[in-house]
């Protein structure tokens, strides 16, 4: 990239955005210029104050000033931001956020629906498909699964059906009805009533489910049926008889539901997310038998572009979608010319590139017996269409997303990948003097990809736009034209400006954490990797890309699964190996999302055994990045369990008990103790119809959340209010000499989170700050060793220093004899590993195989793997070990 001269930009001291008294959330006043047409970088410690100064300042005044110009109607149905707190802000162009958050959480979201590629896709089959015989021309809306016209009617749109078996109610057919054998059920009392009708219908709950006649089963199971009859809750089937005879009053009438009827009823009606995840599990789902997967009616699915219904083109990953359109938006598709003819032929020197690469030939040839010669109407319209999708492909796949399909649904796919599709978005808008403001856009990719997202940030700056970055990847500050880095340290400790310049000038910043790493050009000090204890092999493992794959892990080191984004390193680690380790140790599998679980296939199922070495294994720890709430209810505090602890402590007061409070009383959530006006929120909510909504403490509790009389008990001089208001750090010290509270303070503070607050609600954590959190909380527990803990890229959103300390506990895990394995692209972590397993060597398809596996030294000496050439520079280089291969 190159750098502008600082006398360049002094001569520009005009295209600078200058902010002055910036003072939201822990930011002192801060006084900053920032300069436009530049790619500046906003660096600093986790929890310094820069995602407050470039999304919590800067983004969020210009989006205000946007939306003033915008009719106060439609101003209405946007969802703003609130106003931020500064002095002033001027030279503020309009701003673009691409943030690294989920995209829309429903399984309809899509890859095309993301990019917008699948809307013209739609049009392309429309305007300029091939139609069979006397079938009138559709419109787009009949090739999207979304719409009722083109839904297919059997799955309705979904792509699956979802059968409830008697295989997936009843897990365990040695249970008997009493014992829960069926699982499908409801818990507790609900439960309990079921079993309860079947003993008054004169059922045998006590005889394995296996024994049971047939006919009984089924009736059970799947019955539409749904007597009501009398219920003597307690008594025994023999007592039960007898009540029934001498016609004793019953306990209750109870109305008999079906297991099937229940987990359809409950999956369809019910509003609570938990209950809705806990009877998925009994539905298995199934390719639909209709569309075989594709969605759509079958007279979409009738029409087809270069030999491929939309279906069928849809699935393809964007490298091989951008080969069969090729030919139609090159014009190659004349009047004279059969279409097909010259996808065949694309197809058959695309093939004989792959073979002579030693790959496969995936894509099968299309069919020339029905596509006949395009009218010049249709070729225009195809040529026209094709180019577009072209375009706006190639840019993803500049992005380092060729292996993505266009179906592959939005709630599987990192926060990373998304943030990446939005910003092709941006790059094909061609928007100039915008302010795009970009939250760790390097988050999830591999150094090799680093590269190709460099160049997409140079073009959208080239157009004349300016990028305001919040990251950590040291290899983008140094290719910045400018740093502004915020500290020192985190929470109140930080919220000031260290230094704003080119890269270069931070060198002599002493108080910058930053600066202690982006200048360090040293191999890391050289280490002898542990010695293993074990081999844990696994084998024929096979989920997405993954293919019979043979692997195998050490047991009682730190391992580090690395390859470029979509090669398998997720697949392998946090689906294949969680779920084949937990299916051992008899746990209940991994859930995911609602909605992306119910999405799952064939394909995306694990299938696999364990070869040898499990006998050690005594429990798996899977710590993702999912919330570890889903509302502001939920806290550190609560989640860690260290507020149960504090609540007895303030019950325990001569106050409390003089007043019969108990330590309920001193819940938020509990009506009792809780301000009645804002019900334990703190804040209330003024709706403003067109200006964003304003939050303002309650009037009542002043933001306290509790009413006053729980207010007035003490401990140690403060209110259970005060607590939730200390950061980590401060409670330490706070809560010396009580060690079951201080424990878990230790572990947060120990793993880099000292700076957040105990009551800090759950929706304003990271995805990286909630699985430090989750961290913390085992490390609390006592080590007993064999253990197997499993992270997935734990340094998202950690500055280098939060990472030190994070490796600090990783390796005092494994100091206490467990087994640690994680999916990482950071290279300072993968070079502090005992032993790497590379996936790769490229992108789905073309990846799901191990290039190499050994000691980090030995990764960097492989001549085929990519990230030996980046941990080259960090490590020396001795041996390899040769991994077992299908």
């Amino acid at each position: 990239m190159n750098k502008p001269q600082v006398g360049d930009l002094d001569a520009r001291r005009d295209s600078f955005v200058r902010v002055r008294g910036a003072r939201e959330h822990n930011l002192k006043s801060v006084d900053v210029d920032v300069p436009r047409d530049a790619l500046v970088v906003f660096s600093g410690v986790s929890g310094s104050g820069k995602s407050s100064l470039a999304f919590g300042t800067l983004y969020a005044e210009a989006q205000r000033r946007y939306l003033e110009s915008v009719a106060p109607y439609a101003r209405r149905l946007i969802d703003q931001a609130g106003v931020p707190d500064f002095d002033s802000i001027t030279g503020l162009p309009p701003a673009v956020a691409l943030q690294q958050q989920r995209g829309t959480p429903g399984s309809r979201s899509s890859v095309g629906s993301v990019t917008t590629i699948s809307s013209s896709l739609r049009m392309l089959y429309s305007r300029a498909g091939t139609y069979p015989p006397r079938q009138p021309m559709l419109f787009a809306e009949d090739f999207s699964p979304n719409t009722v016209q083109g839904a297919c009617p059997t799955c309705h749109g979904l792509g699956l059906t979802y059968e409830v078996t008697e295989r997936s109610m009843v897990p365990d057919d040695s249970l008997t009805i009493r014992q829960r054998a069926v699982a499908a059920w409801p818990p507790a009392w609900h439960g309990q009533n079921l079993r309860d009708i079947l003993v008054t219908l004169g059922h045998d709950v006590d005889t394995p489910w296996r024994d049971l006649p047939k006919k009984v089963r089924n009736w059970i199971l799947f019955t539409e049926e749904q007597p009501t009859v009398p219920v003597y809750a307690g008594f025994t089937p023999a007592e039960t008889r007898a009540a029934l005879r001498s016609r004793m009053e019953p306990s209750y009438q109870g109305t008999f539901t079906g297991a099937r009827r229940y987990v359809l009823h409950t999956f369809a009606t019910t509003r609570s997310e938990l209950m809705k995840k806990r009877v998925a599990r009994f539905m298995a789902p199934s390719i639909c038998p209709d569309c075989k997967g594709r969605r759509l009616k079958r007279e979409s699915l009738s029409v087809t572009f270069a030999g491929h219904d939309i279906g069928a083109l849809s699935a393809m990953p964007l490298a091989d979608l951008a080969r069969v359109l090729e030919p139609a938006a090159s014009g190659g598709f004349s009047k004279a010319t059969d279409a097909t003819v010259l996808t065949r032929a694309a197809a058959r020197r695309d093939t004989a590139r792959r073979v002579a690469a030693g790959g496969s030939a995936h894509l099968a040839a299309p069919d020339v017996r029905r596509t006949p010669a395009l009218s010049e109407e249709k070729r225009i319209a195809a040529q026209r269409i094709a180019h577009d999708v072209l375009e706006r492909v190639a840019t993803l796949l500049d992005l380092g997303l060729g292996y993505l399909s266009l179906d592959r649904i939005a709630p599987t796919l990192s926060p990373g990948e998304l943030q990446r599709l939005r910003l092709a978005t941006q790059i094909r808008s061609n928007l100039f003097g915008v302010v795009y403001v970009l939250d760790e856009p390097s988050a999830g990719l591999h150094p090799a990809d680093g590269e190709a997202l460099l160049a997409a940030l140079v073009r959208l700056k080239s157009a004349g736009n300016s990028l305001f970055v919040v990251e950590h990847d040291l290899g983008i500050m140094r290719r910045a034209d400018w740093i502004v880095d915020v500290g020192p340290d985190a929470g109140e400790h930080g919220g000031r400006i260290l230094f704003s310049g080119p890269p270069e000038g931070l060198r002599a910043i002493e108080g910058s954490h930053t600066a202690r790493y982006l200048f360090e050009t040293d191999a890391l000090p050289a280490r002898r990797p542990r010695e293993p204890h074990g081999w844990l092999a696994l084998s024929h493992v096979s989920c997405n890309n993954l293919d019979h794959l043979e692997v195998e892990f050490p047991l009682g080191v730190l391992t580090g699964v690395t390859g470029v984004s979509g090669s398998g390193k997720s697949s392998l680690v946090t689906r294949a190996l969680t779920e084949i380790i937990s299916t051992h140790l008899g746990h209940e599998l991994p859930q995911d999302d609602d909605e992306a679980g119910l999405e799952s296939t064939t394909k995306d199922r694990v299938r696999g055994h364990i070869a040898s070495g499990a006998e050690s294994l005594r429990r798996l720890v899977h710590v993702d990045q999912k919330p570890i709430g889903r509302t502001p209810r939920s806290n550190l505090a609560t989640y860690t369990g260290l507020f149960d602890h504090v609540r007895k402590l303030f019950a325990g007061t001569p106050a409390a008990r003089a007043r019969r409070f108990d330590a309920g009383r001193f819940s938020f959530n509990v009506a009792k103790g809780r301000c009645d006006t804002c019900e334990g929120e703190g804040f209330v909510s003024v709706e403003l119809l067109f200006m964003p909504s304003v939050y303002a403490p309650c009037p009542t509790c002043h933001g306290a959340r509790y009413n006053e009389k729980t207010l007035a008990i003490r401990w140690r001089g403060k209110n259970i209010a005060d607590v939730l208001g200390m950061t980590v750090d401060e409670a330490v010290r706070f809560f010396d000499g009580e060690p079951v509270v201080e424990r878990p303070l230790l572990f947060l503070q120990a793993i880099g989170l000292g700076y957040l607050r105990l009551g800090q609600p759950a929706t304003e954590l990271s995805g990286g700050e909630a699985q430090r959190i989750k961290l913390a909380a085992e490390l609390q527990r006592a080590q007993r060793g064999n253990g197997l803990y499993v992270l997935d890229e734990p340094t998202t959103g950690l500055h280098p220093a939060d990472v030190d300390k994070l490796m600090v506990q990783l390796n005092g895990l494994v100091d206490a004899g467990n087994t640690v394995v994680l999916v990482e692209h950071d290279m300072r972590v993968v070079a502090g590993c005992d032993w790497v397993i590379d996936m790769g060597p490229g992108a789905g398809h073309e990846g799901g195989r191990i290039v190499v596996s050994g000691t980090p030294a030995g990764v960097a000496a492989a001549a085929g793997s990519l990230t030996g050439r980046y941990l080259a520079s960090l490590v020396g280089a001795p041996s390899i070990h040769a991994p077992r291969l299908p």
